[in-house]
């Protein structure tokens, strides 16, 4: 049965391609909905780039029939502008506003299609928003999230797993540095740890191919060090290696704070660019979303404002110029800047570059929508490697969540590509103080 969903604004605005995400069912767009994308479109940001792409998708499709009386969508739908209707909503929700002017559309076609009776066309309002769609349920509507692009956080792929096998296994691998898998189980450049099935304490790592073959190969014997930084732990080991290797062209790292993601990124990013100059420059970017209150407007060129939003990059920098010395550190981060080899960018000025042979990392990635992580991954020329990192569960940005942000979406879609890697961390470094609150807070 054929189902109607009436969508708010900022579905429209999380994924500008959703219009094609409800297979061959009626889409219905409120008037209050056009009005809103209209207060959206001038602003500078990512928001305001996407509510014009939405008007001009809408715009296109009045070349194929008239909106207000439904035009059809080449997944077999019709989509369509409803106008207000007259308030059919209780007196104690205000018609002035516009999630109310939706919700009474899709009151009244509710009770225009019969949704209310047995066997009626489902009619369903599709919103980001939390509280909508509670107001919805007290309606006694049906209400729901966009979901098409989430992800099960709990069977997120972590790059790295445990499989016990005989111990002969292991010596077979010991001695023949390679060990074949099984390519229905095991995926292009995941770690595995071997364990014995028998009770002993005999053990090995390795990485699977990412020529197709599906064989484990061990990890280099030589631990990788970059800018003076030694893995602490074998995720950090894991991730270097990954980080280091040519073959690949993107790698994510996702872990919780003060497990090293962004230090161990930026230290492999300084040896490959500034030591080797396998790269041109490091590109750094960051989604800026405040975390509380917004600071507002900020003067000067646009480094100084950027400083306040890229602290833990430059912090990091000041660490890796000079561990022993913080201020010396801080002077030669500067100087690390001036040299023409690292930018620090914001991701809202990623949009219409070009960037071949760079080392590009884009950090905070959590909290960029899939599309704004597309945009950026387009980016990306010939001979660029691209590292984004980030943290599920801190995210600042409002209709994101842990499993509909763009890093784990990221994450679930370039599983078992061969030029992907991926390694989620869970052993903080920073701190003590940093492990225990991470764990409990």
């Amino acid at each position: 049965m054929k189902k109607t969903f009436i969508l708010d604004t900022n579905v429209l605005l999380h994924d500008v391609n959703c219009l094609h995400a409800f297979e061959d069912n009626d889409i219905i767009i409120p008037m209050a909905v056009i009005e809103e994308l209209d207060t959206f479109k001038n602003e500078a940001d990512t928001r305001g780039k996407n509510a014009r792409m939405v008007s001009r998708t809408l715009d296109d499709m009045r070349a194929q029939g008239k909106l207000n009386e439904g035009v059809k969508l080449p997944t077999g739908g019709t989509l369509k502008i409803e106008l207000d209707k007259p308030n059919s909503l209780p007196e104690s929700l205000a018609f002035n506003k516009a999630d109310n002017a939706i919700l009474n559309i899709a009151y009244t076609l509710g009770k225009k299609e019969g949704s209310y009776k047995k066997n009626a066309r489902p009619v369903f309002v599709v919103t980001k928003d939390i509280n909508m769609r509670l107001k919805a349920e007290a309606l006694g509507l049906d209400a729901q999230d966009y979901t098409s692009d989430k992800v099960n956080i709990d069977e997120l792929y972590t790059g790295v797993t445990e499989t016990e096998v005989d111990p002969a296994q292991i010596d077979t691998f010991y001695q023949k540095k390679q060990l074949p898998m099984d390519p229905t189980i095991y995926l292009p450049n995941q770690f595995v740890i071997l364990k014995t099935n028998d009770g002993s304490k005999k053990s090995a790592i390795g990485r699977i191919s990412n020529d197709g073959n599906c064989v484990l190969h061990p990890l280099s014997s030589q631990e990788p060090v970059a800018w003076g930084i030694k893995p602490l732990n074998k995720e950090q080991r894991f991730a270097m290696e990954l980080l280091l290797d040519d073959s690949l062209d993107i790698v994510t790292l996702v872990g919780t704070a003060g497990t090293g993601k962004t230090l161990v990124t930026l230290a492999t990013g300084l040896q490959r660019t500034m030591d080797e100059n396998a790269y041109r420059r490091m590109v750094v970017c960051r989604s800026i979303v405040p975390v509380g209150k917004d600071l507002g407007f900020l003067p000067g060129t646009k480094e100084e404002k950027l400083e306040a939003w890229m602290g833990a990059i430059y912090d990091n920098l000041a660490f890796l110029a000079d561990r022993k010395n913080p201020e010396e550190g801080e002077e030669k981060a500067h100087y690390l800047l001036d040299s023409g080899k690292i930018e620090i960018a914001s991701v809202t000025h990623m949009r219409g570059r070009s960037l071949p042979g760079q080392y590009m990392i884009v950090d905070d990635a959590q909290n960029l929508t899939p599309h704004e992580i597309k945009t950026i991954l387009t980016r990306a020329g010939e001979g660029t490697k691209v590292v984004i990192t980030g943290d599920p569960y801190q995210i600042d940005t409002p209709y994101l969540d842990v499993q509909s942000n763009g890093l784990t979406y990221l994450v679930d879609r370039f599983k078992g590509q061969k030029s992907y890697g991926h390694i989620t961390f869970t052993k903080t470094e920073r701190s003590h103080l940093a492990d225990v609150a991470s764990k409990l807070l």
